[in-house]
């Protein structure tokens, strides 16, 4: 039946009602990172320049960030982070809620009785996490408001934490508003050398940093402003309509018969999703002892375990850049990317000359994505049976042999020590030595100095009686791989790489695992910059916007070619049935002078359906 008019009023007024109150929400947000920005630092473009500084811009926010989580945003190679860069680490880092706060009370508080001795209190805090003196803890137990009779009463002393928390919020708050001069200025910017980000002339001076913490790329979800704070000057649209299921059947990859003699090589790998939103993946290098044709294809893996269940991950998009090794790994050349497709399959076919080549694996992050799932119950990972010993539950050992068919980098059934030290420095940050190595080989069952997937089994049981059954662990294993905790993955897409060669045996080798660096970076701008088609942004003469369709992917990239760094606001209010790796509608990013960096990666909500692109950029200032 067909919809009344004033069914479709109501529905219109709903949905303008949703987006006013996205865009109030978003104001929030930012008016509260400012507030707490401008506490410590005299406007949103100045750079936080120490740890110190950090931490005490957090705690203006409402955080209370401990060693760890300074650390994870500030490496021993940051040399300073700006604006856009703590208001992601605050969409990361949520205040605690009192929930919260007590539940880590209770895990002390075995007793249920509401309180925790001095003593006790006075224990943990000293010799566990970020260890405490004996006097700061006595500033705490010497509080009146909440310590009786040498007791804690952690009630109290929550609901104190958090009321102090908020004033001081809104403390920050007040002094903005009070401060026409503060109200006044810019809000926010992109770091100088955004990872995405490419100088035209020479390098930027600030050292890249370290790949096991690092803040999300100009590609990721990072957001500088809110719609309600723009004042443009020029601009430019561009829309690109594309039809239903087309992402899936734009180009196709034929194996011709001829190609059936040629020398295959294959190798998996996995991108993770890290806990700032950051996706790492293994690296590879191509050796090629002569020139030949080639042809390189990447697709997600669908494991044989997982056969029956539901791949999340078969939706994720993937590519293959193929850079050319020189002299120094500071300077690889992109030689091209694989933009051919078939279903989920990603290729490239070309011609190659011999030496050393680099394949860096690349997802947009539209689809590999934090997302907030409600889970009814936590699987269980071990049970003990009549007598009393301990072993893995049905489920848990599914997952393991579905973790196994994911480190298994060459696919032999069989992990190598190379390949179990990836899953190592995944899962605990260390690798396994050749003496470990030697150990589990009288232990646990392995073949030709390789583990098999039994030996993988009761290696993880053989932690699980470590630990007396108790499984945090095991979850520590499984969240660092992408489980959650109904053992669905859900943060990781496994892929396989296979490479065919005329005229000699291709050889590919995963180097590390992390995440994509200015290497990936630059080669996505630059493929997009020659395949793609570019506007020059209204008004202005430096400003080009460049866009490039896959089919199942619009990638856009901003080139800025003025003298002068150019705040750019970005509009995607008109697209429909879209998503985007920033998981915003509208946002504003900053590009230096002579550079360029990605705006954004746009996909298709729903593939069934057409889709529409339709962005204006618009320059700020």
């Amino acid at each position: 039946m067909a919809s009344t008019p004033g069914h479709q009023k109501a529905t219109h007024s709903e949905n303008s009602q949703g987006k006013k109150s996205q865009h109030a929400e978003e104001a929030i947000f930012y008016m509260n990172c400012r507030a707490a920005y401008l506490t410590v630092l005299k406007s949103s473009l100045e750079n936080i320049k120490s740890k110190e500084q950090l931490s005490l811009v957090l705690q203006q926010a409402g955080r209370n960030p401990s060693q760890k989580t300074i650390n994870k945003y500030w490496t021993s190679q940051t040399t300073s982070l700006n604006f856009d860069d703590f208001c992601a680490i605050l969409k990361k880092e949520k205040p605690a809620t009192k929930n919260e706060l007590l539940q880590a009370f209770e895990k002390i508080d075995t007793d249920k009785a509401g309180y925790i001795s001095h003593d006790e209190l006075c224990k943990i805090l000293t010799t566990r996490g970020d260890k405490m003196t004996w006097e700061e803890v006595a500033s705490i137990t010497n509080q009146a408001d909440f310590n009786c009779s040498g007791k804690l009463d952690y009630n109290k002393f929550c609901e104190l934490y958090l009321t102090t928390s908020e004033q001081c919020c809104k403390a920050a708050r007040d002094r903005l508003e009070t401060d026409p001069r503060l109200r006044q200025q810019n809000f926010g910017n992109q770091r100088e050398n955004f990872s995405e980000g490419i100088s035209l002339s020479k390098p930027s001076p600030r050292v890249s940093r370290k790949t096991d913490h690092k803040l999300p790329k100009a590609d990721s979800r990072a957001p500088s402003r809110p719609s309600s704070a723009q004042s443009s000057k020029a601009s430019t649209s561009t829309t690109v309509t594309v039809g239903a299921s087309s992402s899936r059947s734009t180009k196709l990859i034929v194996e011709p018969d001829t190609m059936k003699e040629w020398q295959r090589a294959q190798s998996r790998g996995c991108f993770y999703l890290e806990e700032d939103g950051e996706i790492i993946s293994h690296k590879y290098r191509l050796h090629l002892a002569q020139r030949s044709a080639l042809c390189v294809t990447i697709r997600p893996f669908p494991i044989p375990q997982a056969q029956g269940k539901s791949c999340h991950w078969l939706s994720v998009d993937t590519a293959l850049f193929i850079l050319k090794e020189n002299e120094t790994q500071e300077n690889l050349q992109l030689v091209s990317f694989t933009e051919l497709q078939d279903k989920e399959m990603f290729g490239w076919r070309g011609e190659l000359g011999a030496g050393v080549y680099w394949l860096l694996p690349f997802t947009s992050g539209c689809r590999l994505r934090k997302v907030k799932t409600q889970i009814s119950g936590e699987a269980k990972l071990v049970w003990r049976d009549e007598d009393g010993e301990l072993a893995l539950t049905k489920e848990f050992r599914t997952a393991l042999l579905d973790i196994f068919e994911t480190i298994d980098l060459d696919g032999n059934g069989l992990l190598s020590l190379e390949e179990y030290n990836f899953f190592e420095l995944r899962t605990s940050g260390e690798k396994c030595d050749q003496e470990a190595w030697a150990v589990c080989k009288e232990n646990f069952e392995m073949k030709k100095n390789e583990l098999t997937r039994q030996g993988f089994l009761d290696l993880n049981l053989m932690e699980a009686n470590d630990q007396d059954g108790d499984p945090w662990d095991l979850w520590v294993t499984l969240l660092s791989l992408g489980y959650n905790k109904a053992l669905e993955m859900t943060e990781a897409c496994p892929f396989v790489i296979d490479i065919c060669a005329e005229r000699c045996k291709p050889r590919i080798k995963a180097i590390c695992l992390e995440a994509g660096g200015s290497q990936l970076s630059r080669a996505v701008c630059r493929s997009v910059l020659n395949k793609g088609e570019h506007k020059v942004l209204d008004g202005s003469d430096n400003i080009f916007i460049h866009t490039y369709s896959s089919g199942c992917r619009v990638t856009s990239v901003i080139e800025n070619k003025s003298e002068n760094k150019v705040i750019i606001h970005v509009n995607n209010e008109q697209s429909k049935n879209c998503l985007n790796n920033r998981g915003l509608m509208v946002f504003a990013v900053e590009v230096a002078p002579k550079s360029m960096m990605v705006s954004q990666h746009v996909m298709a909500l729903n593939e069934q359906e057409e889709w529409i692109y339709s962005c204006v950029h618009s320059l700020v200032c």
